[in-house]
């Protein structure tokens, strides 16, 4: 039988199948590469069980990994929803890593500004947000206990997958769009500066046949060590009018002389604190 997964807990799995039961499963032997959003083949058991015998063809994959293993966000999802919010601060290098992520998967990209009834701490956040706008990314500005019908629409017609550090509002935006999903929300931790996590495992909700929302467990890094060079370049989208352009044609945009990239930071056509993030997952490709 064919089935969704809907929810991804360590080895369990909840598998909605075509007829709208749903079915606990497990994968067949030791390790699982299965992810929140997979559609898969099961066999069904008894006691409401199943058994996943095979991931079918995924049409985008999102994950982070550093240089021991991958850890698995969603499967076949066609828009990112990056949220962040007017408190706790959040990272700046944290979204670009997700920016890349969603360039090498030619994924959309939205950013969500939450909180933002606390008019009086808009500014910094705004400033800091500032580069990707002007990069064409869209943001929008709402506050999930409010306002969040407003994300609605950006929703229709896509698989999106809610992402971003603890504490920034996903599940109050979840629980707001997806009355009854129940989804855990708690204080922020004002002597860390972020939120203590709530969510614990990837869920997905399904609006309709063409619209589906993954909720995600809070993101605190975003390691991209399964990129290569040219995919990481690639997805710095104002990198691509200066790729090939610089002196040298394997050219590390260090220190080496005529450097497209380097001229282009000096120019102003290049933000400096992304060119530092570039730097950084750069140097972990290599």
């Amino acid at each position: 039988m064919h089935g969704e997964v809907v929810a991804a807990h360590g080895r369990q799995y909840r598998v909605a199948l075509a007829d709208g039961t749903t079915v606990l499963a497990f994968p067949r032997g030791k390790k699982s590469e299965i992810a929140c959003g997979d559609r898969v083949d099961v066999t069904p058991g008894g006691d409401g069980q199943a058994v996943i015998d095979a991931i079918l063809p995924r049409q985008s994959l999102l994950y982070r990994s550093d240089e021991f293993r991958r850890k698995l966000i969603a499967a076949n999802v066609t828009q990112i929803v990056f949220v962040v919010a007017v408190e706790p601060g959040f990272s700046d290098e944290l979204l670009t890593r997700c920016l890349v992520a969603a360039e090498d998967q030619d994924l959309r990209l939205l950013i969500v500004l939450n909180k933002c009834d606390l008019q009086d701490r808009i500014a910094p956040a705004r400033a800091l947000l500032a580069p990707f706008t002007q990069l064409g990314y869209s943001v929008l500005e709402l506050s999930a206990q409010s306002s969040a019908e407003a994300l609605r629409p950006q929703l229709s017609g896509q698989t999106s997958v809610l992402v971003g550090q603890s504490g920034m509002g996903k599940s109050t935006l979840i629980n707001a769009l997806i009355p009854g999903a129940a989804a855990a929300t708690r204080e922020i931790s004002a002597a860390l500066d972020s939120g203590k996590h709530t969510t614990t495992h990837a869920t997905l909700y399904r609006f309709d046949a063409d619209s589906a929302l993954i909720d995600s467990p809070g993101l605190q890094e975003l390691g991209l060590h399964h990129l290569d060079i040219g995919a990481i370049e690639q997805g710095f989208v104002e990198f691509r009018p200066f790729l090939g352009h610089c002196r040298f044609r394997n050219c590390r945009h260090e220190r080496e002389p005529d450097c497209a990239l380097r001229a282009a930071v000096a120019d102003g056509h290049i933000h400096p604190r992304r060119f530092e993030t570039f730097r950084t997952l750069r140097a972990q490709s290599e």
